[in-house]
């Protein structure tokens, strides 16, 4: 038995090879080896299998762009039919109708309906939709049932057609989900590749109903795909550009809610304005979210069937309309008043104070709505408060400032919001207001609650979402910085008996994988002292003479001192190995061994970076010699 001890100072070995020009032509070849390897590592891991997969991400983009198509004029359907009486797919708000009392029990009836469609068709219509699609994603392996494709628009368009205070971008992300993953469970592709798919049909949705390509691609990347890889971000992103550009034939150009610009510079005082705009945003974020989860938990109380429940969410919403009718319904009137500065402070108190109550309780209740278009339409009143005593920047000025702020503090999507809001309106001088005010409601939102409104209901069902992005520590490092040189290798022409003898002797030696090597210092297998026991039990006394190199296991998972870590770890998980012998690349010769404790060591660096505290530069650098003007005690 024979120790190798082997230094390794910047992934150079040395060697006990006395011909030093042996050693050097060794050293020249696995310097190119290790350059010839660095230059195959990229800074993506993207392959040529993203070209189908694009392909078929803009086939769902085009077929989304009709799904929101469908589901907008369904919305016009239903609200003319049940307060109109009339059969018209135009987008209409409740607020002009004439029914008096009777207009309560219409948001009863259609919760009703949902509510049998959600007990008898698919549980999954409830809920906002991006919640549903983050489940779908996470815990279905990006699967979705064909039937939630049809019933989730039908279910979103009678709940907001009957007066649901809702918007339609999440019924829509969840429609278009599911229409890419259907398309995607057609074709023989991994779990990764049909959430890219799925990914990409809520984008494609989100892209058509708003006219917001980029904002929806942003969505994506904050809130459904969980990494930012090439692989996933280029189908995605051709799906959402496909929609818009189907959308300009379907629904007409944008923006949704066009304003006239506002002044691009706007001063320090202005600017402090915006930085109060966010924190109130954040305030009411965080107020909103509880809200909904409050009401959520009163309805968990109740000793009646969930079916019911959207019925009680549904009254609520009628006696809402009857104080307040501009809270039913989208409300893309009222936004787009609110932007442009022309409602009265009755409007505005209408909408914070009706609005938010009719939202929670029904959205609480399970019924089927999104939380975007609410979401604008109570930061735009929120604003429009705020532009009763802040500068005046121009009209609608502070509503868009305070949507793009509550957005990013109740979604925690600060640069959707920002860009959302930008593509909404298409004023380019807001990017910098709306920076300061929606990455202060997320600071505030993040610190002062868990989770946001649409992972809440994720974590309630007993998982965990994070949705902070960060480089692997594993991708970093390479093996020859962790490796151990420092171990035991055996001679492949040694016994197996004298080698056993000395194993049980040393009783200090705990290590598991024993390396084989021949004279030259080359890798000829690897094996474990039980392997070794196994054999002479199996062939008796015969097998003690016999070579190391006879007892090597068949085959031998291997690395190189030049590998990243992370590859190092899935060759363990995909072999189920947890130690791995080092080889050089050039010549074959036994370095190390790298184990799982070992990978440790750079997750314990990272730990290191993130909790350890210290002053790296001293005042003393800028004032070098003794201070003069210090008294001397």
């Amino acid at each position: 038995m024979e120790t190798i001890k082997r230094k390794q100072p910047r992934g150079k070995c040395e060697t006990n090879v006395t011909d030093e020009n042996q050693k050097t032509s060794a050293q020249t070849k696995s310097s190119k080896g290790t350059r010839h390897h660095n230059e195959e590592l990229g800074d993506f891991t993207t392959t040529l299998r993203v070209v189908p997969i694009s392909c078929l991400a803009m086939v769902i983009g085009v077929l989304c762009a009709f799904v929101a198509l469908v589901l907008l004029r369904l919305i016009g359907l239903f609200t003319n039919l049940f307060y109109f009486g009339r059969w018209n797919t135009a987008m209409v708000s409740p607020a002009g109708n004439h029914l008096g009392y009777y207009s309560v029990f219409i948001p009863i009836g259609g919760a009703l309906i949902i509510g049998v469609m959600a007990r008898y068709g698919s549980e999954r219509i409830r809920g906002h939709g991006i919640p549903e699609a983050i489940e779908a994603i996470l815990i279905n392996g990006s699967r979705v049932e064909p039937k939630v494709a049809f019933l989730k628009p039908i279910s979103s368009a009678i709940s907001i057609g009957s007066g649901g205070p809702f918007g339609a971008e999440g019924p829509i992300i969840m429609t278009g989900g599911a229409f890419g993953s259907m398309i995607a469970q057609l074709f023989h592709l991994t779990s990764a590749e049909r959430k890219t798919l799925l990914v990409a049909g809520a984008a494609g949705g989100m892209s058509a109903t708003f006219a917001t390509p980029v904002a929806a691609v942003l969505l994506a990347v904050e809130l459904l795909l969980f990494e930012w890889k090439p692989r996933s971000l280029i189908p995605v992103a051709l799906a959402s550009a496909v929609a818009a550009v189907a959308r300009r034939y379907l629904l007409g150009f944008g923006p949704l809610f066009p304003v006239p610009e506002h002044p691009l510079f706007i001063g320090p005082k202005a600017l402090l304005g915006c930085a109060l705009v966010g924190l109130l945003a954040g305030i009411l974020s965080a107020l909103l979210t509880l809200s909904v989860y409050a009401a959520e938990d009163a309805f968990q109380h109740l000793k009646i069937h969930w079916m019911w429940w959207p019925a009680i969410g549904g009254l609520a919403i009628g006696i809402g309309g009857l104080i307040f009718p501009q809270a039913l319904g989208v409300g893309y009137d009222t936004i787009g008043a609110l932007l442009e500065g022309s409602v009265t402070t009755k409007v505005i108190l209408g909408v914070l104070l009706v609005k938010w109550f009719i939202w929670s309780v029904s959205l609480g209740s399970g019924t089927s709505g999104g939380v975007l278009a609410p979401l604008l339409m109570m930061g735009g009143a929120l604003g429009g408060m705020e532009a009763m005593f802040l500068p005046n920047e121009g009209a609608g000025f502070w509503p868009l400032i305070s949507m793009g702020a509550i957005l990013g503090g109740t979604m925690r999507s600060p640069f959707t919001s920002i860009v959302f809001a930008f593509e909404l309106t298409h004023d380019a001088n807001v990017f910098l207001p709306l920076l300061v005010g929606s990455v202060i409601a997320h600071a505030f939102t993040v610190l002062t609650l868990k989770r946001s409104i649409l992972t809440e209901k994720v974590a309630r069902r007993g998982f965990h979402l994070s949705r902070e992005y960060a480089v692997d520590p594993l991708e970093i490092l390479f093996v020859r910085e962790v490796m151990r040189s420092n171990v035991v290798a055996l001679s492949a022409t040694a016994t197996a008996g004298e080698t056993l003898k000395k194993v049980n002797t040393d009783h200090r030696q705990t290590q598991r994988l024993l390396p084989v090597v021949d004279g030259e210092g080359k890798l000829v297998g690897v094996l474990t002292r039980r392997d070794i026991r196994e054999r002479i039990e199996l062939e008796g006394d015969a097998a003690l003479g016999r070579p190391l190199r006879d007892f090597v296991r068949a085959s031998t998972v291997e690395t190189r001192p030049d590998e990243i870590l992370r590859v190092v770890v899935y060759r363990m998980a995909e072999k189920s190995v947890t130690r791995l012998p080092v080889i050089e690349p050039a010549t074959g010769k036994f370095l190390g061994l790298v184990s799982l404790d070992d990978l440790l060591k750079a997750r314990a660096r990272h730990l290191e970076e993130e909790r350890r505290r210290e002053q790296t530069l001293k005042l003393k650098f800028f004032f070098p010699g003794k201070r003069a003007d210090l008294p001397v005690r």
